[in-house]
């Protein structure tokens, strides 16, 4: 058999490691092939390996000439470079006449090309990995089995987030790094907008990690999470405007949100380079840092406040247990409940034993969260004297350089995905609901569970675009049934399996 079809990847960082492995493949089965072109020599040979039908190049994507050629030998382009340069990529693709997918959000530059793609008959399939990828996917998948059912949409939240699996949860941020860590530092930044009860609202990056609420998915402890972006647009997409909540989201334990909040208020993620790293220790930077932007005022506003709730709610237990004992003493029959007025104003009967157990949890949950702020900042490094000697750089690019050695995973490690939607709707006068959730636990450091769901899917349309199962044309996100469809069914095959509620 000749080979006929030709898949060139631009990119070969974290991410790229399980499509690699299923192109590798998918090729050899098929005798295709794919080249593999990335800046990072070492890395690119090392993944290509010596495997029939494979080659790993060193290309760097700014020059034309180099870029160019390897497109113009493609049958179809996938990239995991970095967003901003997706769009040389696209306008060589446009030129030669190839298809692209890649699994970032379209950005203005690709959708000034979307007419142009659909005259020449190309399809760039964007968002095409786990999120946006494969939440958009079975997000439709859902929501158009119950508009076949003639049910409407009232609420549709969906979450997604990349952890740290129990099994490897080693460190009081309960997270370790199993993607771009600068996304990391920088996720939130831009605040989130939603739509709830009807009302559209936005949270500022200041606010973004404060009293997050939490999910609960079969199988895990309870995780906190944080409205993502401006989920705004997604509504329309989904042809659900009519919707009164819409939010998607980003999972985090609770623990991490908390932290987080921290690190912002504490501006860690400031992008003005303002510090000269070189010979400078992670706790020389700290030290520098902390004094410009007010730490010791910050500690102490934190502890002070938390103890003097925490003395505040002890004295009213204390209280509490005086005045049932005395009221035992006084009458043999005295109950174990008492009347008062609910948050609702209404008056209600109120266990003694419920009060003083919530009172006592307060104080603990109050004292735990002043524990925490500080082994989470000693963790990072706040005594830590190695030197950092990376120039002029900003507290962000500093606060990377921590986590990249502090929130590692190691050899063995897992990390885990983890994604569910909840969705109420009404059918024939009924509100119903639906939960589906998806757990996916990496083998390693390397073989990750976000590589895994981030680069099947990619991997898996690729294949079905070529053997001429998906046709469409046009510029394109995973949200139609002939794109979907075929792809959920192939991921179910390698473990990317959603469980309903």
């Amino acid at each position: 058999m000749a080979t006929n079809k030709h898949i060139v990847l631009f990119g070969a960082g974290k991410s790229a490691t399980v499509l690699i492995d299923y192109l590798k493949r998918v090729c050899a089965e098929n005798n295709w092939h794919v080249t593999i072109a990335d800046s990072n020599l070492q890395a690119v040979q090392h993944k290509a390996g010596n495997h029939p039908n494979t080659t790993g190049l060193q290309v760097n994507i700014e020059i034309e000439a180099e870029r160019q050629l390897l497109i113009l030998q493609a049958s179809l382009v996938i990239s995991l470079l970095p967003p901003a340069l997706h769009y040389l990529i696209a306008k060589d693709c446009l030129s030669f006449g190839k298809h692209l997918l890649t699994a970032s959000y379209i950005d203005d530059n690709i959708r000034s090309l979307g007419e142009e793609i659909k005259n020449k008959g190309l399809l760039f399939l964007c968002e095409m990995g786990l999120d946006p990828g494969i939440d958009h996917m079975s997000a439709m998948q859902l929501l158009h089995g119950i508009k076949q059912k003639g049910g409407t949409v009232t609420s549709f939240l969906s979450h997604c987030g990349g952890l740290v699996a129990p099994e490897s949860d080693t460190n009081p941020w309960h997270y370790k790094i199993s993607w771009n860590p600068r996304n990391v530092i920088l996720a939130g930044k831009a605040g989130a907008t939603f739509k709830k009860n009807g009302v559209t609202e936005h949270i500022p990056y200041t606010q973004l990690f404060s009293n997050n609420p939490l999910v609960f998915i079969p199988g895990l402890e309870p995780l906190a999470y944080y409205p993502n972006r401006d989920s705004s647009g997604y509504a329309e997409l989904y042809d659900i405007t009519d919707a009164q909540t819409f939010i998607r989201t980003t999972l985090r334990h609770p623990e991490f949100c908390f932290g987080w909040k921290n690190i912002v208020d504490l501006k860690l993620t400031d992008e003005e380079k303002v510090y000269d790293t070189n010979d400078l220790t992670i706790e020389g930077f700290f030290k520098l840092h902390f004094e410009k932007h007010g730490f010791a005022a910050w500690l102490n506003d934190l502890l002070s406040t938390r103890l003097a709730y925490a003395k505040e709610m002890m004295e009213k237990l204390m209280q509490l247990m005086e005045a049932e004992e005395e009221i035992s003493e006084d009458d043999d029959d005295a109950g174990d409940q008492f009347m008062m007025v609910n948050e609702k104003g209404d008056l209600s009967m109120i266990d003694v034993e419920d009060v003083k157990d919530k009172a006592a949890e307060t104080v603990a949950n109050t004292m735990h969260e002043a524990n925490l702020s500080m082994k989470q900042l000693f963790f990072l490094g706040i005594d830590d004297e190695t030197k950092i000697n990376r120039g002029l750089c900003s507290a962000a690019d500093i606060l990377q350089f921590i986590i990249e050695q502090k929130l590692v995973l190691e050899p063995t490690d897992q990390d885990m995905v983890v994604m569910m939607h909840e969705i109420e709707y009404l059918l024939n006068g009924t509100v119903k609901t639906v939960k589906s959730s998806l757990i996916v636990k990496g083998n390693d450091n390397i073989h990750t569970a976000m590589a895994k769901t981030v680069g099947l899917p990619l991997g898996i349309a690729a294949k079905l675009i070529l053997e001429g199962r998906i046709v469409e044309t046009g510029l394109h996100i995973p949200i139609v049934p002939s794109i979907y469809g075929a792809v959920l069914e192939e991921l179910r095959k390698h473990g990317v399996r959603f469980e309903e509620e």
